[in-house]
Formats: C-alpha cells, structure tokens, sequence
C-alpha cells in the first residue's frame, strides 16, 4: 500500500476532528489580533511562543534538536512553506476578508495536494474524474471569490488570491515533509518553529518596526497567546502526527473541517455574513475533493458503521 493510501482508524479520525476545530479558530484569533499587530509581528510572536512550548516538551520528553545540516536546512525550507509565508499572507488577508472566507478558501489545500501528488508519485495519477473534481473545486473557488474577480486587482482580490496561494504552500509542504519523516513529529514541529521565529525577526523589525505601535491590549494577547500555544505549537505537533501516520493526501483532509469551525466562530462571535453564495462555493469544493480524491469518498463512508454504533441503543 502506498504511503498516500494509508487507512484511518477511529481515534485518527478524532485527532483530525480536533486539529480541524484548532486551525478553524486560528482564523478566528488572527482576526482578533492584526487589527493591533502587523502580519509579521503576529507571525514572530505566533512562532516564537509555539517554539519555546515545543522546546519546553522537548526536554520533558528527553528528546532533542536534529544535529544534521541538512535537517536543518530541510527545516529551514518547510518553515517557508509551512508557516512563515502562509501564516503572513494569511495575516495580511484578513484586514481585508472576514475569518470564514479565508477558512473557505483554504479548503483548496487538498486539491492542490492532489493535482500535485501527480507529478511526485507514480500511483497517484490525475485521471477523467479527477480533473473533473478539480474542475469543479475550482468553480468553487471562483464563486467564493464571486463579483470581485471581475473588478480588478481590488485588495478584497489580492487577499483571496493570497489566501489560495498560503493552500498551494501548504499543500507542497505536506509532500516536502517526507524529507524528514525520519525525524519525530514533536522534532519537526519544534525545528520548523524555532527556523520560522529566526527568519521572521529581522522581517518584523525592518517591516513593521513594532517599538513605534502602540501596546497590543489585552484581548490581542489573549489571541497571540492561543495562535502560539493552540493554533501552533499543539495543532503542528498534531499535523505531523497525522502526517506520518496516515499519509499527506489524507492529512490534508483537516481542510474540510477548518472552514466550519472558522465560519461558525466568524458568525457567532465576530457577527461576519456567510450568503448563499459561500455557502455554494464551499459546497463545489467540498465536491470536487470528493469526486478529485477517492480516499476522502472511502473515509467518510467509513465513519458510517462508526456513527451507527454511537447512535445505537
């Protein structure tokens, strides 16, 4: 069985469930905390209290950093993809876009994963209904997207296009991680991390110049303290785990779960509008990974007898 055809038990399925519900509410604390601290601030701080968690269980666990140069510089490389150019664009995006959209169009990261894993595997090759899927995801991208598209390079635009791009560089880094799968996931997580922090410092303070903004308040701090400790440090521990346990096509799949937990914290808390055309959008996105991806039509058939059990008397 290939790597990327790896079965999901029920307690895998729960940890997805879980990190999905974490990574929806990143949306939701970056929302929160960039109105009072630029896109790399909020990167750094994000990162560093994240690294320093990790490093912290590190120890605990009597593990160590890797040695190896070429680790390093493996890590280096999926710090960029991973988290500090998606965490930025991200950032950047919801000063202009609400919460929810962002968490939508970032359900594209299993689509790129799979157009991608074409040209990577030899046993994951794009056929007929799979172009199909893809067609259809991305029709659902451009409804998301809607009128806006049509107006220009508007900022509303950019930040869209900067949200999919953050799904692309995803996407590349859940394949690029087999570099490393040598390593512990806790060794990954905390690597990728501490390179993220370094690179994003002197990008913070030549950029953003943070020492002339006024002091973040206390609901930014809050929300700088989860994106580090949950949405960071506990989710990308997570990921990996899932990673190398089922695979990137299937890790992945976290993606349908994130926009619910964004959208449903957006509305309720932030008061932001889902129309019927996100809801159309996510709806041909959530189609196209089905029809793109035939793991995620046997996973989710797989959770029936699950789901039967939980609900029988």
């Amino acid at each position: 069985m290939s790597q990327f055809r790896r079965a999901m038990s029920p307690g895998q399925w729960l940890l997805l469930l879980l990190l999905g519900t974490i990574w929806g509410g990143s949306y939701f604390f970056i929302k929160l905390a960039v109105g009072e601290v630029g896109p790399f601030s909020l990167v750094f701080w994000r990162c560093a209290l994240g690294a320093l968690a990790l490093l912290l269980l590190l120890k605990l666990n009597g593990m160590r950093l890797p040695a190896s140069r070429a680790d390093w510089l493996s890590l280096g490389v999926l710090g960029l993809l991973n988290s500090l150019l998606p965490f930025a664009l991200i950032s950047w995006a919801e000063t202009h876009i609400d919460s929810g959209l962002a968490g939508m169009l970032n359900a594209t990261t299993p689509l790129f994963a799979v157009l991608l894993l074409h040209y990577v595997t030899h046993d994951e090759r794009l056929t007929r209904s799979r172009l199909a899927g893809l067609a259809a995801g991305l029709a659902g991208v451009a409804l998301l997207v809607g009128p806006a598209a049509l107006s220009g390079f508007s900022s509303n635009l950019l930040a869209q296009l900067a949200v999919l791009f953050s799904s692309l560089l995803y996407a590349v880094a859940a394949i690029y991680v087999r570099r490393l799968e040598h390593l512990p996931a806790l060794t990954i997580a905390t690597g990728q991390l501490l390179v993220t922090t370094v690179l994003c410092l002197p990008l913070m303070l030549i950029v953003e110049r943070p020492w002339q903004a006024a002091a973040p308040g206390a609901v930014t701090l809050a929300s700088l303290a989860a994106l580090g400790l949950l949405s960071t440090a506990l989710a990308t521990t997570l990921y990996y785990r899932l990673l190398a346990a089922t695979g990137p096509a299937n890790g992945t799949l976290v993606t349908f779960i994130i926009p619910a937990s964004a959208t449903l914290l957006g509305v309720l808390v932030l008061g932001e509008q889902i129309g019927a055309r996100h809801i159309g959008g996510m709806t041909l996105i959530a189609l196209g990974l089905l029809v793109t991806d035939p793991r995620a039509r046997q996973a989710l058939l797989s959770l029936v007898p699950y789901a039967w059990r939980a609900t029988s008397p």
